[in-house]
């Protein structure tokens, strides 16, 4: 006894920032942790503006007329779209395809938190806040501000985090499994046994190695989060972006690599296959 339902030939496109969904769009761009008030602001602001140059571009037509006010929305609509279709994309965002499309598109493509919030300070943004009466100049300048150095304290805090995890936790089990590697090997030479020869030794040189450069790549990080004496605020965050987030990336890298090199009763952490695959 049920009607049929006619099905919306809209994309889902869980992709994208703003995916259309049949009778809506979906924001989907802030991150778990973040607030959703400031986007929304930014948003409703944008809506508002265009929704006052839709009504300007329509107050201007003759409304008595049916038709004519007909063709006027046509009108609008189809310029609308022509102005800004290079943003619609059903495709995969997250592709490295999209990228290059974008760039072949001409959309800004901010990687970064320091490149996004340059957006807040730009003349254009700020005219328009101001002009709606939502935020003041000073007031988007100030957040502006504020937002960077939330970004310094958050890194910073997740470089430290990332170097006590690293050298007393990570690095003390590598040497110690390193050194029971050693001893595995000098045992099988007092029996005879070559340990090149039997396979044994190359495990042992490996986690070796990359224990060395897990030391070197702690040395490096330290020695950036130290040495950056920076006053100006926009340049200490493109150094936390630019030095220190791929320093930290690089510790990163070889711890991941000595857990999968390490024996398992060593490991001093929950391993990614504990975490993912057993209750």
């Amino acid at each position: 006894m049920l009607p049929d339902l006619p099905k919306d030939a809209g994309d889902r496109n869980r992709t994208s920032p703003f995916a259309f969904v049949g009778n809506r769009f979906e924001f989907r761009s802030v991150g778990s942790n973040q607030s959703i008030a400031g986007p929304l602001t930014a948003i409703n602001t944008i809506v508002a503006e265009s929704l006052g140059y839709c009504a300007d571009r329509l107050e201007a037509a003759n409304a008595q007329n049916k038709e004519e006010f007909n063709k006027a929305v046509q009108a609008l609509i189809r310029d609308i779209y022509r102005e800004h279709q290079t943003i619609v994309f059903n495709g995969d965002g997250y592709s490295k395809e999209w990228h290059q499309e974008a760039e072949h598109r001409g959309i800004p493509n901010r990687r970064s938190t320091p490149d996004s919030l340059h957006a807040l300070v730009d003349p254009d943004v700020l005219d328009l806040f101001e002009s709606l009466d939502v935020l003041s100049k000073r007031e988007l300048r100030s957040r502006y501000e504020i937002y960077m150095e939330q970004y310094i304290k958050q890194v910073n805090v997740e470089v430290k985090t990332t170097l006590k995890i690293a050298k007393t936790l990570i690095l003390p089990a590598a040497m110690k499994n390193t050194e029971a590697a050693a001893n595995a090997a000098a045992s099988l030479v007092h029996f005879n046994i070559d340990a090149h020869q039997s396979g044994w030794n190359l495990p042992g040189r490996r986690l070796a190695e990359t224990t060395s450069a897990l030391m070197q790549a702690i040395d490096e990080l330290e020695t950036a989060l130290t040495n950056h004496p920076i006053d100006d605020m926009v340049e200490e965050m493109n150094y936390y972006r630019d030095t220190l987030l791929p320093s930290m990336n690089q510790v990163r890298y070889y711890a991941d690599a000595l857990e999968l090199q390490m024996d398992d009763a060593l490991w001093p952490l929950p391993t990614f296959h504990e975490m993912l695959f057993m209750k």
